[in-house]
């Protein structure tokens, strides 16, 4: 059963990296460092998107609008570190 908690926790923390991953490409590409145009810039930007929207949809719904400023990453992140503690305290051993 240890080697399952340790499988989801690896998984959770792949997942908190590629919303890192996904938050710093959207600055990147929102402050021109890099563009879109490139094929490659593309297929990893579409990739983070296609992955990391599903979990961050139901989120922005509920938060309030703030204008430019997304919080829904850092949210999602929150939970998924809530998670991660929770499933540590909680698991049978």
């Amino acid at each position: 059963m240890v080697s399952l908690l340790w499988l989801i926790l690896q998984v959770i923390n792949l997942y908190v990296w590629l919303i890192i991953l996904q938050v710093v490409l959207s600055w990147l590409i929102a402050f021109n460092v890099i563009n879109t145009n490139n094929r490659f810039v593309y297929m990893v930007g579409d990739f983070l998107y296609r992955i990391t929207e599903p979990a961050m949809r139901p989120i922005r719904r509920i938060l309030p609008s703030l204008g430019g400023i997304d919080l829904s990453p850092l949210v999602l992140l929150l939970l998924l570190f809530f998670l991660q503690r929770l499933l540590v305290e909680y698991w049978p051993a």
